[in-house]
């Protein structure tokens, strides 16, 4: 492996430096088709059941952001995490592994609303016409599931996390705001216990989709127990 250098733009690597223009291009693309008459938004992931939902959502909802701070914020992790993983796994690997826990999130986050679309209709993918109903808090939390779409690299980003939480706990990084190196296993897990915090205990108005990053997290984890992917020991 190469020396890893302060500067994330050094140490740009091919698959992320990919990754960072596709998602650009889908931003600009995003802001300017609506004006000419196409939209986007079949490109968001829907619930299997939505009658919005298209299958090649669990794909291109990672390439989708609700605005230019979501993407900032996604594409900086990326920039940052994202060279340190790929040198460490190998260009394919990588790849791979980016899209596996961009989709498994998202699987992550199915699972959790059929359990939610269950317990609220008897159904584990219900249609409009199979729920009626008794009080307004069940319609909305009902509509949420069928119309709420999910978009955003954040769970293939939280995947990153996991792994660089669980091969280098010890690098020191920057993390905004704090102005001093914060080693990896502090920040990276406080990081997981505010999402886990935020899934419980959610904020009105949140619209943030916490379980997508704790999913991505968690497959991240267990990709790399599969894999058994070892720090490497010429990492500087």
């Amino acid at each position: 492996m190469r020396p890893y250098s302060q500067n994330p733009l050094q140490n740009m690597t091919p698959v992320v430096k990919n990754l960072l223009i596709i998602n650009v291009i889908f931003f600009i693309a995003e802001a300017m088709l609506p004006k000419m008459g196409v939209q986007m938004g079949w490109l968001a992931a829907y619930y299997p059941s939505s009658p919005l939902f298209r299958p090649w959502q669990i794909v291109t909802y990672m390439f989708m952001h609700a605005d230019l701070s979501h993407l900032f914020s996604n594409m900086l992790g990326l920039l940052f995490i994202g060279p340190i993983i790929e040198q460490t796994f190998g260009t394919k690997r990588f790849l791979n592994y980016y899209f596996i826990t961009g989709i498994g999130a998202l699987l992550f986050n199915y699972i959790v609303k059929a359990v939610q679309a269950y317990q609220l209709t008897g159904h584990f993918f219900p249609g409009p016409e199979s729920f009626n109903p008794e009080t307004q808090e069940q319609f909305l939390s009902f509509l949420e599931i069928i119309r709420g779409s999910t978009v955003g690299a954040s769970g293939a980003i939280f995947g990153l996390t996991a792994a660089i939480l669980i091969l280098y706990p010890n690098m020191e990084l920057i993390v905004f705001p704090v102005p001093m190196p914060v080693k990896v296993k502090y920040a990276v897990s406080l990081y997981i216990l505010y999402e886990l915090y935020s899934t419980i205990r959610p904020q009105q108005g949140d619209m943030i989709a916490h379980l997508v990053h704790l999913g991505g997290a968690l497959v991240g984890y267990i990709l790399i127990k599969i894999w058994n992917i070892k720090t490497p020991n010429n990492f500087y």
